[in-house]
């Protein structure tokens, strides 16, 4: 293995040549073979790669000693990874490997990394680099390197390790100058890089975003960059591992076309049972090899005994994007719900609204519905935050907000608390354009929207609604109807889908329910005021009948 230090010295060299391959005087300390199985003329890029990969030696378990031999479906993902276009570049930027944990990853991500650092895919003065979510983590994929090394005289040979700092420095041969750090979402400094080759360890565990976002918009400085993720999927739909698991999803289906971008899932559907071994296997590829089938078969069985571990089962060992907590309302229930609306066709329509006033802060809501021709409700919703430390505030919830605010689903008012003008105008403005017949809202703080309506001389009606188990049980019980029905379109605004997937409901001793703030994961602020548009609805029955209805009744 390497040195320590600046200026260290290979202690290694190749028998039988007064210069060897890697441009140093040899010592004879330890034989070294004179060429790698990865030079061998004829291959391919993948051949190349394959053949490093398998070069190195299994540093734990029960075949510790041997060397690596890939599985078809390891070599499946590397093919798509390293396939050359026409002109012998890797078009490939961006990769995915999504999987059931325990598969094998570290061995898999250890070997990447060499090869990209020192091995057939390496340049000179590269940037390698191992991230994690925290120091422990970003420490393991480092570790397995060294010990790969340590098992590799040629490799080790021309290399310096600095542990302390988790760097590892090529002194000599292809990739000379190069340089591997691990690096964690926790660490102070994560501009001014510019990998070559980056591999990212759980992302769907990641606490926020940074990270990744530092080192992918990064990647532009080098030719031929690459991004390499293997994780297991995210419990939530807004992580930055969600959205590149339902992006790669598009582009396998053809429904986009990006040959940067690769994904390979391994999921078991929610729709199978989950405590079938044939269910662990589409998740797990390596079950039943170097997956142990007897640790899934007793995580199984705790999981179908201990109700609080199944969605843990689901996510983690099942690669499902199951959220810790029981949802009020299923994701694929929610998502069929996802029709687009035609905002054009909505003018001058009937609509109920809701408007869910938040802390000072927090997201406020204000959202329409309006009935229609299926016996059902389009819905229209906005939302408000301060602009003011919107970046910490993206980081605290877990969620794009500033994303969101440039994308238009979310409107930034100036300074550090929620403005009630904006949303009073907003309230106004929706009023020119449509037909509001009452807006329901929760009392609290309503003085200063009823306020600035009067300053701007707004007359939208306005309806007090009581968030106690007596107003609120009907509209979640009409709430979950339409969603179950089908009968809902929220054209899968991604706010409010968020508050959909943190809602969670609470009883009373007589089973009424109501949405539960309290007991919920995020802000479900957007669908209390959706529960409120579609509970004040009943009372308007008669006129919530559409106008191309009213004709054939008459």
């Amino acid at each position: 293995m390497g040195l320590r230090g600046v200026g260290a010295k290979p202690k290694l060299a190749v028998v039988g040549s007064d210069q060897s391959a890697f441009g140093f005087a040899q010592d004879e300390v330890s034989p070294l073979r004179n060429s790698m199985p990865w030079e061998v003329e004829g291959l391919n890029r993948l051949e190349r790669v394959i053949a490093f990969l398998e070069d190195l030696k299994i540093t734990q378990g029960s075949l510790a000693g041997t060397n690596l031999k890939l599985r078809q479906w390891q070599v499946d993902f590397l093919a798509a990874i390293y396939a050359e276009d026409d002109k012998g570049g890797r078009p490939v930027r961006t990769a995915v490997l999504s999987v059931g944990r325990k598969n094998g990853k570290t061995q898999l991500i250890a070997g990447m990394a060499l090869c990209h650092l020192l091995g057939p895919e390496a340049e000179g003065r590269g940037e390698v680099y191992a991230a994690a979510n925290d120091r422990e983590q970003a420490g393991k994929c480092f570790a397995e390197m060294i010990a790969i090394l340590s098992e590799h005289p040629e490799l080790s040979a021309r290399i310096n390790i600095v542990k302390f700092s988790k760097r590892i420095e090529v002194l000599h041969g292809f990739g000379k100058g190069s340089i591997f750090v691990a690096l964690s979402a926790d660490a102070a400094t994560k501009h001014g890089l510019s990998p070559s080759f980056t591999v990212y360890d759980e992302l769907g565990q990641a606490p926020k975003r940074d990270l990744y976002e530092a080192l992918d918009t990064a990647m532009g400085a080098r030719d031929n960059p690459l991004m390499c993720v293997i994780s297991t999927q995210a419990a939530d739909d807004h992580a930055v591992m969600s959205e590149l698991v339902d992006y790669g999803i598009k582009v396998n289906d053809g429904e986009i076309t990006d040959k940067s971008f690769h994904l390979t899932l391994f999921t078991a559907p929610e729709s199978d049972d989950p405590w079938r071994p044939e269910t662990w296997a589409k998740a797990n590829p390596a079950l039943g090899d170097f997956r142990s089938l007897e640790d899934v078969e007793r995580q199984a069985l705790q999981a179908e005994r201990v109700p609080s571990r199944e969605n843990a089962f689901r996510n983690l060992i099942l690669n499902q994007r199951v959220a810790a907590h029981v949802r009020f309302i299923a994701k694929a229930e929610w998502d069929v719900n996802g029709r687009p609306v035609d905002l054009e066709a909505l003018k001058g329509r009937v609509c109920y609204g809701g408007l869910d006033l938040s802390a000072s802060r927090d997201l406020t809501a204000f959202v329409l519905v309006f009935p229609n021709d299926r016996g059902g409700f389009d819905v229209v919703p906005q939302f408000f935050l301060p602009e003011k430390n919107i970046k910490d505030k993206s980081e605290a919830d877990r969620v794009p907000y500033d994303l969101w605010a440039k994308q238009g689903f979310l409107t930034l008012n100036p300074g550090a608390t929620v403005d009630p003008s904006f949303v009073a105008h907003a309230m106004a403005e929706a009023a020119t354009l449509y037909d509001i017949r009452t807006i329901a809202y929760d009392r609290w703080r309503i003085e200063n929207i009823q306020r600035e309506l009067a300053e701007i001389g707004c007359d939208v009606p306005l309806e007090p609604f009581g968030q106690g188990f007596k107003d609120m049980a009907p509209a979640v019980d009409k709430l979950e109807r339409m969603v179950a029905e089908t009968k809902l379109s929220h054209a899968g605004h991604p706010i409010l889908t968020y508050c959909a997937a943190n809602a969670v409901v609470e009883r009373d001793a007589a089973g009424n329910r109501k949405l539960a703030k309290h007991k919920s994961s995020g802000r479900i602020d957007g669908l209390v005021a959706l529960a409120m548009a579609l509970g004040v609805t009943d009372k308007f029955e008669e006129e919530a009948i559409p106008s191309c209805l009213a004709d054939l009744l008459d």
